[in-house]
């Protein structure tokens, strides 16, 4: 069994969850969940960034301490994922002591190592953005390029991690870990960035006392990047004498959005080899979901609430719909009408519609009880396909490519049903040959089709008369042709996926 960790971003408690938040969330909980079908040992971690100046002005704002504001506020993020059905298997907040032990170690090596030093930082700040820009970065009018607001000035002694002097170390490691970072544009993103040259960056603040202080200067806080990244170390016991962190670390995938690269590929990484930490095995960058071309922020007064979407869609529609509308790395554009044509297209009128005929044809031609299929049906090639595309799809962190494949079986199915016509067949054993295939074919699509829909893959498991946990099936012995039995009870039940007009 190997072990297979992944994380997602910790996400800033001055607002709650919104679309965007739930996008990666749930790309995330689709991968992990594909790799504890494989037989994995999976560690999937989330949770809230809760320090810096934001978090402290929002506090203020709303007559709380920050600690108060982010007990109310982290729990709305947890409940959230709760409702979208995420799988988590840990959900770090950074307030918490095994982070801020993490974080003290992380920054002790690297201070030792001599990669910190004290200097005088004088430049412009974004709050939003927790980050410095030169002139050349900003928009006209010292506006941020991301939120388009004024920067600050700002002028104070900080810590700078010494960035500069990495630029070679870090090409040379990508140059041995091609593939490190998917998809490929991405990675040339990246790349860029690091051959473009590497200015040293802030570690610490002296104008607030809301974070972790420095362990060699207290009068010093931990600026946002140290503090944030090492949350993906602090779950993995690093900074705990009684753990061994290596039990789970490198992380096999940090999924973040396009926005985080320099932070994520950068950064994180020369830290790491600063410390002596071994780096991550890989990045999944997402892009952004755009709503009228902008991308999704509180502060631009177009969050969507994902909560709201289920009660329309479902929570197997909403997840199917983030996972298989944009190609993962791509900007995708939400849109009410769009969210609505997929479910309508591809649950309804092909899942949905698949696993309703068949249910009905047992019914009225088989007794209700469904037949064993065929050795060697002509679904058995698509099923084959159907799983070697899904398997292709999840490795390479492409959800969209791995349900596609998925849904190709669907495809397949309905044509051959449409091809056969077994409702205008008389009962006997052509009807059970052509039906033991379909309920075949239905079968393996809920196992392929389970790290997207799990609730609607359970309950298509149960229909065609299975009595056990999908998820405790394990590929790709699960994906083979020929293991659908006959002889059980197959039912209809209500419509998995009513259209939607």
């Amino acid at each position: 069994m190997s072990r297979f960790y992944v994380t997602t971003p910790i996400y800033y408690v001055n607002a709650e969850p919104h679309l965007g938040h739930a996008y990666t969330t749930i790309v995330g909980d689709a991968l992990t969940r594909w790799s504890r079908l494989m037989g994995n040992e999976v560690k999937y971690l989330t949770g809230t960034d809760e320090h810096g100046l934001k978090i402290q002005q929002a506090a203020q704002a709303a007559g709380q301490t920050p600690q108060e504001f982010t007990d109310e506020i982290a729990p709305k993020f947890a409940h959230a994922w709760e409702r979208l059905n995420i799988a988590n298997d840990d959900f770090i907040r950074t307030t918490e002591p095994r982070h801020k032990a993490a974080v003290v170690e992380l920054l002790q090596r690297c201070y030792d190592a001599g990669d910190i030093e004290l200097g005088v930082y004088s430049g412009k700040y974004c709050v939003a953005c927790e980050e410095y820009y030169t002139d050349e970065e900003l928009l006209p009018g010292d506006l941020c390029p991301i939120h388009k607001k004024l920067v600050d000035t700002y002028e104070e002694e900080n810590y700078f991690f010494r960035l500069s002097r990495f630029q070679d170390r870090l090409l040379d490691w990508y140059a041995a870990h091609p593939g490190a970072i998917k998809p490929d544009h991405r990675a040339n993103e990246a790349l860029g960035l690091i051959r473009g040259g590497l200015r040293d960056f802030s570690v610490s603040r002296t104008s607030l006392d809301w974070g972790i202080p420095l362990p060699w200067d207290p009068k010093h806080v931990t600026y946002v990047w140290f503090d944030a990244l090492t949350n993906y170390l602090s779950a993995t016991g690093f900074g705990d004498n009684e753990q061994t962190y290596t039990d789970w670390w490198p992380v096999d995938y940090h999924l973040i959005g396009k926005d985080i690269i320099r932070h994520h590929c950068v950064y994180w990484p020369a830290m790491l080899m600063s410390a002596g930490v071994e780096l991550p095995k890989g990045w999944g960058v997402g892009g952004w979901l755009l709503v009228d071309g902008e991308k999704m922020a509180k502060s631009g007064g177009n969050a969507v609430n994902p909560l709201e979407l289920i009660d329309t869609v479902g929570v197997d529609g909403f997840r199917y719909y983030v996972l298989a509308e944009t190609p993962y790395g791509t900007d995708g554009d939400f849109s009410y009408e769009g969210l609505v044509a997929k479910y309508n297209s591809d649950l309804a009128n092909n899942f949905g519609n698949l696993a309703a005929r068949v249910a009905t044809v047992v019914a009225k031609k088989c007794g209700g009880i469904g037949p064993a299929p065929r050795a060697d049906s002509p679904l058995a090639a698509a099923a084959s396909a159907a799983f070697e595309g899904a398997q292709r799809g999840w490795n390479d962190v492409a959800p969209s490519k791995a349900l596609d494949a998925t849904w190709s079986l669907i495809r397949a199915t309905n044509a051959y049903l449409e091809t056969n016509e077994p409702w205008k067949t008389e009962p006997g054993p052509e009807v059970d040959a052509v039906m033991g295939d379909a309920l075949e074919a239905l079968r393996i699509v809920s196992v392929l089709a389970f790290p997207a829909v799990p609730q609607t893959a359970q309950t298509v498991w149960e229909r065609i008369g299975f009595t056990s946990n999908i998820a405790d099936q394990r590929l790709p012995d699960s994906a083979a042709w020929g293991g659908y039995p006959g002889g059980l009870t197959v039912t209809k039940g209500d419509s998995l996926f009513p259209r939607i007009t």
